[in-house]
């Protein structure tokens, strides 16, 4: 039996609730955590610190990536596209459930700016959407390529012995890699350079914000 379409009440409400479950910090996982298939070393004081620090950043990019898909689904037309992002959205939380789960064994808190990346990772996604399609997507392959590259740097970063944090944020970067070329395979088009650049740029003040915040 197919769904009724939802009306706008209904999709403010979808949305309002969505929001609430990316925010309150209790999101659940469709897939187990990835593990270590090693027991790393038990990690100093700083190195804790650190380590939490890096995994609110990451919990930070997993809070956008839902109000980002959020939006995008939102505003396409398509009906094979608003599932390949809602598809995509759903490992994204599991993401934003596991780096939760990974923060609160680190004993570090999220981000006291969540709230805040999460509308304004809404407003983005809506712009590009109303941009159109094509844009969208391509939107879409900038911003997980510049999250591959971010991860990729959280792997050289952590702490050697964090083996539980290396084994999530390697699984993440292998989805955020799978997610950009879905969106390449769809139809992306690719963004001018100065709006890759202002991303980048927006991107690096998230997470040096997030970071300490």
């Amino acid at each position: 039996m197919s769904r009724l379409p939802l009306s706008p009440l209904d999709r403010v409400l979808a949305l309002a609730d969505h929001a609430l479950r990316a925010l309150d910090g209790s999101p659940q996982a469709a897939r187990p955590k990835p593990v270590s298939a090693k027991l790393g070393p038990q990690l100093d004081d700083a190195e804790r610190r650190h380590a939490g620090a890096l995994m609110r950043v990451d919990h930070v990019g997993e809070v956008c990536a839902q109000a980002l898909y959020s939006a995008q689904a939102l505003t396409t037309s398509d009906p094979d596209l608003r599932r390949q992002f809602e598809r995509a959205a759903g490992e994204e939380t599991d993401h934003l459930a596991w780096t939760a789960e990974r923060l609160g064994e680190l004993g570090a808190r999220p981000s006291l700016l969540n709230p805040l990346w999460y509308a304004g990772a809404f407003a983005i996604g809506l712009a590009a959407g109303r941009a159109g399609d094509a844009t969208s997507l391509g939107f879409l392959v900038e911003t997980e390529r510049q999250v591959e590259r971010h991860l990729a740097s959280h792997l050289e970063r952590l702490p050697a012995g964090d083996l539980a944090s290396r084994a999530i944020v390697a699984q993440m970067k292998v989805d955020e890699a799978g997610h950009a070329l879905a969106a390449e395979n769809a139809g992306a088009k690719r963004l001018p350079a100065p709006v890759r650049w202002v991303m980048r740029g927006a991107a690096k003040v998230m997470t040096t914000t997030a970071y300490y915040l």
